[in-house]
């Protein structure tokens, strides 16, 4: 085999493993957003052996987060990537995190889930939960569909609902510390609802993590903490 065709191989063979480690994290992705679906409906319709299995899955997604970090860190030792490929394994990393992170989210909301079903509890909050629920689901999928893509204006789009989600949260919030005041009885399924509510919180959180891990990738720009305004500024600059 002449340098050239070597050369080529060894290029050939690299890409086969980028597109492995990229299609295991999208792999990871889906398993995450069906966990977190799952525990959603779990908890609004009170069934705890779909909340209990949630909370197994969470150990194939700690499985899968080791596996991917573990093929991450082959290819830095032994492929030494550089630009954009170096950017993608890094994001690839970063993301595994996120999405390990919102599957623990996913098992605190079905946790909660098992103990309101354990409880003569009423249905105030679910609403709520369904519908940021819904929102938080549609976030996760778009930032990972803008991982797939490659798009990073979608993934602005993804950063720029996180605000939305936090005042629905805050104000869901409210609503239920209002609830608990007026009747006591009810102040321990109450606070269920409440902490299911601020995972969800949490998950908006990761992924506009995602989102902005994406733009990283794209632009090769790190736009966390630089505001949404500057992200986009960032976005038109590369465009």
């Amino acid at each position: 085999m002449n340098t050239t065709s070597q050369a080529q191989h060894i290029s050939q063979q690299f890409n086969r493993e980028l597109h492995k480690v990229k299609t295991q994290l999208l792999e990871m992705g889906g398993v995450v957003e069906r966990q977190l679906s799952l525990a959603i409906a779990a908890l609004v319709e009170g069934d705890s052996g779909v909340a209990q299995q949630v909370r197994d899955t969470d150990k194939s997604v700690n499985f899968m987060e080791v596996s991917i970090d573990e093929e991450c860190a082959r290819i830095l030792a032994r492929r030494q990537p550089a630009a954009g490929d170096l950017r993608l394994v890094i994001a690839i990393s970063k993301l595994t995190t996120d999405l390990e992170r919102i599957g623990d989210e996913a098992g605190k909301i079905a946790k909660q889930g098992i103990q309101l079903s354990e409880s003569a509890a009423v249905e105030k909050g679910y609403a709520e939960i369904r519908h940021i629920g819904q929102q938080v689901g549609e976030m996760l999928h778009n930032a990972l569909d803008a991982f797939a893509r490659l798009d990073a204006r979608r993934a602005l789009l993804v950063a720029g609902e996180d605000r939305s989600i936090d005042r629905q949260y805050k104000r869901a919030v409210r609503e239920m510390i209002s609830h608990m005041t007026e009747d006591p009885e009810q102040i321990g399924s109450s606070l269920n609802v409440i902490w299911s509510l601020r995972s969800l919180e949490r998950v908006g959180d990761h992924a506009r993590n995602i989102a902005e891990h994406v733009i990283y990738l794209v632009t090769g720009k790190d736009v966390r903490h630089i505001g949404l305004k500057a992200m986009a500024a960032q976005v038109d600059e590369d465009e």
